[in-house]
């Protein structure tokens, strides 16, 4: 699978290449190249002061006010990689030059993501980092009332983050102005390609100063994304932070397992394979979204503290599903692809691929979940025997050099070698070991989700379903609804009074009587 730069602009781009180990010298911090103090002390404060190899070859050229291609593996830096710069150059509410500034409150700055679950990152990641200098950072993203996205952006706004969705529909609507943006970013451009966002992206260029800044940061470079840079950016530098040649593969430090295994012992194999040794949190990938709504229930049960991610939950449940892993109240998360792009937690152990990928290319999206910013990971992919052919295809794109899954069951003692699991776990989390909070300790919120108050009731109704069945209570509140609809105190239902009528005349039951006594 290539991924370098098609056409002449490849031959055209100065390039910096981090090489077959991009390193950073120990005593390097952000203070090195001029960052503005209080950025510093903010991420600082967060424990960040040595810069990843992508961040250390950003900086510079950004710090320049250059265009700027960014290409690296997933889970390396990148937020900060031009977070860090674009914050630099923000003219903050506290700073002295703020009121001299054509339009006070217009953004001065525009982060453009794929996913709400990844505008939700980077505005986090932006937030931490601005906290000190005052700098407003909103998220604009779908399935969250306007008012309040409105309200945010008239009372002033300096970075906007958001999916291009909401955000054309509040430029169009005349409450968004990205007239006075002077820095641009487009993060995971090629997965925008991937979800056929870039006519989108386009439309918002086009409303933005031609004199900005432009970064955009891919893992890849497919055709497309390449003519996007070719018309919206100028000069840019193509930064690499990874070894020629290895686009393709998954990060190192990440251990791959691929297993061929039975459809109806998947569950099993995915429940012992969750009391490894040192297993930490864990996202388990499936293909459809009833696929991952099933399997979050089975594991529940079988007393995992799970919560599932996929498209039919309303953006509350989402969200509350996203808190409550990030905050380790469940450790097990299953999610669809489209759903969990972007998704960027600390301390992910493992991902668990319960359904083969469609592709190498969201092979590598999943197992690039865990083994982030240096840190290690397993990646284990359940393949069925139907899934064969499309296992060879990603393992001839990726030169992983397992043509041949290993079949596998849910007793098989090379599971249990190779995933250090003790031979005495059954498929049921014992009750000691049930430590976690579960889904129900996290609240869901009110959004004022769009669609009414009925897309509201839906998420919250998805979420009270996943709560009830995490402590194993059915949940059952249709039948507590039709119970409340009656006066009856046993919700019975009382029988139905009829009338009788007379040549459309209602006739009471004396008069019908007397009336049948003489015809009689």
């Amino acid at each position: 699978m290539s991924t370098e730069l098609t056409d002449d602009l490849a031959h055209d781009l100065p390039t910096i290449d981090g090489g077959d180990n991009p390193t950073v010298a120990p005593d390097t911090s952000f203070a090195s190249f001029g960052v503005h103090a209080d950025i510093v002390t903010a991420l600082a404060d967060h424990g960040i002061v040595t810069p990843f190899p992508i961040q250390a070859m950003t900086l510079p050229v950004a710090l320049g006010g250059h265009d700027i291609i960014g290409q690296a593996k997933t889970g390396t830096g990148k937020t900060l990689g031009f977070g860090v710069p674009l914050l630099d150059k923000i003219v903050a509410p506290i700073d002295p030059g703020y009121a001299d500034l054509d339009y006070p409150g217009r953004p001065q700055a525009l982060v453009v993501v794929p996913t709400r679950e990844l505008a939700v990152q980077v505005g986090t990641d932006l937030g931490k980092a601005a906290a000190k200098r005052g700098i407003r950072v909103e998220c604009i993203y779908g399935g969250r009332a306007f008012e309040p996205q409105i309200a945010a952006l008239t009372r002033g706004v300096d970075v906007v983050v958001g999916t291009p969705g909401r955000l054309i529909d509040l430029t169009q609507q005349r409450h968004l102005n990205l007239h006075s943006v002077r820095t641009v970013v487009l993060d995971e451009a090629d997965e925008m390609l991937d979800l056929g966002f870039l006519p989108d992206v386009e439309r918002l260029l086009g409303q933005t100063p031609t004199s900005r800044q432009t970064m955009l940061f891919s893992a890849t470079m497919p055709g497309a994304v390449v003519s996007l840079a070719r018309r919206y950016m100028t000069q840019p530098t193509h930064i690499r932070a990874m070894a020629a040649g290895d686009e393709g593969s998954t990060v190192s430090a990440i251990e791959q397992f691929i297993y061929r295994a039975h459809a109806m012992d998947k569950v099993e194999m995915v429940s012992r394979i969750l009391q490894a040794q040192g297993r930490g949190l864990t996202i388990i990938f499936t293909r459809t979204k009833r696929t991952a709504a099933k399997v979050a229930e089975e594991l529940t049960d079988r007393g995992f503290a799970t919560a599932a991610l996929h498209g039919d939950l309303g953006q509350g449940a989402r969200e509350q599903a996203m808190r409550a892993f990030r905050n380790g109240k469940v450790d097990v998360l299953v999610a669809t692809d489209v759903a969990a792009r972007g998704i960027d937690v600390d301390n992910v152990t493992h991902v668990i691929n319960f359904q083969c990928p469609e592709d190498e290319k969201t092979y590598l999206h999943r197992t690039g979940r865990t083994g982030r910013a240096g840190q290690t990971g397993v990646a284990v992919t359940l393949v069925d025997w139907d899934d064969l052919p499309r296992w060879t295809l990603i393992n001839k794109a990726l030169d992983l050099g397992i043509t041949e899954p290993i079949e596998t069951y849910s007793s098989s003692e090379h599971l249990y070698a190779d995933l250090d699991i003790a031979p005495s776990v059954t498929g049921r989390l014992p009750r000691t070991a049930r430590v976690r909070a579960g889904l129900r300790a996290e609240r869901i919120e009110d959004l004022g989700e769009t669609g009414a108050s009925a897309g509201k009731g839906r998420s919250q109704r998805s979420g009270r379903r996943q709560s009830s069945s995490h402590d194993g209570k059915a949940a059952d509140t249709s039948a507590d609804r039709r119970k409340g609809s009656t006066n009856d105190t046993e919700g019975e239902r009382r029988p139905r009074r009829r009338r009788r009528t007379r040549g459309g005349v209602t006739v009471s039951d004396a008069a019908a009587a007397d009336t049948a006594g003489s015809q009689s």
